[in-house]
């Protein structure tokens, strides 16, 4: 993700938690949620926003801040009533928000990359709109090469040919074995474009590898 949709994505959750407290209610004696009279939410919807905001904040700030560590051990040790634990979240949450938009997250090195990446996509849509379907499509490939190559440089996994460093990373648990094989049909495409085989192209494989690169390096970010 880009600056500015991970801007965008922590207002959006940040709408969605006040939805979230809104929820809260006075406690009902027997309840599952009593906590001994305090006040609750609705712990379901809270949960669906955890998951989103503990992506945000992988995506955002990388598992090695402090914002993700501190987000993690609050949900693994709640011991408190659903409305206090939501405070708790919304108070880490507020700060990776204001470090994020601050630039005092993820190093700038990661930002420049990701901005890279865009702008080399966009310029694989471009060719591919002139008409340049095998140049989209090595651009395309280089930025998916490039990727899978930093993954494993972070991993401490040797680099080697994209199909091996493809396989290598699914085995380290990476991603599973549909995007394994997302990826092997990619570097199928980038194979075909690179060996200047406009015969074995059509528009569609290179609007869609293009789609599916963009979706792979948001989804495994670098750092």
């Amino acid at each position: 993700m880009t600056i500015q949709v991970l801007k965008r994505r922590f207002d959006e959750l940040l709408v969605q938690l006040d939805e979230v407290e809104k929820t809260k209610k006075a406690p009902e004696h027997g309840g599952r949620e009593y906590h001994g009279g305090r006040e609750y939410i609705d712990v379901d919807m809270f949960l669906g926003w955890r998951v989103r905001a503990r992506n945000l904040l992988l995506q955002a700030c990388g598992a090695a801040s402090q914002h993700y560590k501190e987000f993690l051990n609050i949900e693994e040790n709640p011991g408190m009533s659903s409305l206090r634990f939501m405070q708790r979240i919304k108070v880490v949450f507020l700060a990776a928000k204001e470090d994020h938009e601050g630039g005092y997250v993820r190093s700038i090195r990661s930002l420049v990359h990701a901005e890279l990446f865009d702008d080399e996509l966009e310029q694989a849509r471009e060719l591919q709109a002139s008409g340049f379907m095998v140049a989209a499509a090595v651009v395309a490939g280089v930025v998916l090469e490039t990727t899978l190559r930093k993954l494993c440089g972070e991993r401490g996994i040797p680099l080697g040919k994209l199909d091996k460093m493809n396989a290598d990373l699914a085995k380290a648990g990476l991603y599973d074995g549909l995007v394994q094989k997302r990826v092997t049909m990619l570097a199928g495409i980038r194979n075909k474009a690179a060996h200047a085989d406009p015969a074995g192209l059509n528009d569609a494989d290179v609007t869609d590898m293009i789609a599916q690169v963009e979706r792979f390096v948001s989804d495994h970010p670098t750092a």
